[in-house]
């Protein structure tokens, strides 16, 4: 078999697939911002992290340890859960159940009221969701293939991240205008004890819930291949895992490189947003509802720059794409900490700057290793890249607070994850690029 006809077998043909797969697919991104951008980043985080739960390095420490233990237990259980629904053909139903979960988690933020006995409440919400909400996205990502072909797949994959931030700044105008701005918003919601933001929850919990259902219905469940793996026990699954790990070394061990590097640099990136509010609050002085503001002015930078270079993807190659976005990330970042006396004009300019560079990062990293994966193991291998990147989500907070802790000051943090990116593209750089050698490599068993 040559190496073309690996290429297009490891992304099975979706010509005759209607549009409406793709739009369906990319709705549940499109309701993934109700957790991405209003629970872990700019709103329910700010909040939790607020003088109303203790002092800001409680507050911040108790975060970066709560995101630490969730990133730890996603690392553990998502390449598992991510094989066994490849196994039994059941990775809608996996993301049917991982997806509600995550909706109670945000529809239980409600009862998280602005005390500091409620702080650990509203952490242990916050982690849970985190961990099914990483699952949830490992059978989600790998539905990709389903829906592209070899020649989209980076538009597609940027298509859907794009539609997610877009999504995100939908939903954050609706909070912002209608629960966290005014004095009295809908329904005579105030901001007495934090009812804007834990009504805000029950708004995101609806919104994900919503979107989420469409994929479900559209896109049909992979076809059983005999590339598709045995059905095991849980526990068993681990023992598989690990001789299909040693196996890929051996046969395509740049595919191996480029998790590892994923797993770094993703981490970072995931740090960009789940710590942006938080600093935006804390170092610069933003307001609840300028955080929000820039929430949406982020989103919409962060939306049109992945849509627009997933076009460049798969023109120039999703490598290039990100060794660009992970240089842009650091220059952008560095500035932030040097010119962070300069009040928020800075955090406006370069932290927006920093939104272009994030999306197609994660997009392309997504669509890199769309094109390598056999049919059949698509669940498995983002399982491996759940754990290996963002799932390892204990990096950046690690780093977060490492950084707050040496430099006894909040903007610190920009450092220790500036370190993590730059870590994670020291270890890409020796990654090959020819997704025919790699696609080849993987499928030599």
């Amino acid at each position: 078999m040559s190496d073309e006809t690996l290429a297009s077998t490891s992304l099975q043909p979706a010509l005759s697939r209607p549009r409406l797969r793709i739009s369906a697919w990319a709705l549940w991104d499109w309701g993934s911002a109700a957790f991405n951008a209003v629970v872990t980043t700019f709103v329910f985080s700010v909040y939790i992290t607020s003088s109303s739960f203790g002092s800001e390095t409680t507050t911040n420490s108790a975060l970066s340890l709560a995101m630490t233990v969730a990133g730890v237990l996603v690392a553990v259980l998502a390449p598992a859960l991510g094989r066994r629904a490849d196994s039994t053909g059941g990775r809608k139903v996996w993301l049917a159940v991982n997806t509600a979960v995550v909706v109670l988690c945000v529809l239980l933020m409600y009862f998280v009221f602005p005390e500091p006995s409620m702080l650990w409440l509203g952490l242990a919400l916050l982690a849970a969701g985190t961990i099914f909400f990483e699952i949830a996205s490992v059978n989600y990502y790998a539905m990709l293939n389903q829906v592209s072909t070899p020649k989209n797949v980076g538009r597609v994959s940027g298509f859907g991240w794009g539609a997610g931030y877009i999504g995100g700044i939908v939903l954050l105008l609706i909070l912002y205008f209608g629960f966290i701005e005014p004095e009295v918003g809908w329904f005579g919601v105030t901001s007495a004890e934090g009812a804007n933001v834990r009504v805000s929850m029950l708004i995101a919990a609806l919104w994900f819930a919503v979107f989420a259902i469409p994929v479900l219905f559209a896109v049909p469940e992979p076809a059983r291949t005999g590339l598709t793996p045995k059905k095991v026990g849980f526990f068993a699954s681990y023992a598989a895992i690990f001789r299909e790990i040693a196996a890929l070394w051996r046969q395509s061990r740049h595919t191996v490189l480029f998790l590892i590097a994923s797993a770094v640099f993703r981490d970072g990136l995931t740090g960009v947003f789940a710590f942006g509010g938080v600093l935006a609050a804390g170092t610069f002085g933003f307001s609840p509802s300028q955080v929000i503001l820039f929430a949406i002015a982020a989103n919409v930078v962060a939306g049109i720059a992945t849509i627009l270079i997933g076009l460049l993807d798969d023109v120039l190659g999703p490598k290039i794409v990100i060794v660009a976005s992970l240089i842009g990330l650091i220059v952008c970042a560095a500035a932030v900490f040097i010119l962070h006396d300069a009040g928020q004009i800075v955090f406006w300019t370069f932290g927006l700057a920093l939104c272009i560079f994030v999306g197609p990062a994660q997009s392309a990293s997504r669509s890199f290793l769309a094109r390598i994966i056999p049919p059949g193991r698509e669940g498995e291998l983002f399982g491996l890249y759940a754990t290996t990147g963002r799932a390892a989500t204990f990096l950046a907070p690690a780093a977060f607070g490492a950084a707050v802790a040496l430099g006894h000051a909040q903007y610190f943090g920009i450092i220790g994850i500036a370190i993590v990116i730059l870590i994670g593209l020291a270890l890409l750089l020796p990654v090959h690029s020819d997704r025919r050698i790699l696609a080849a490599r993987a499928l030599e068993r």
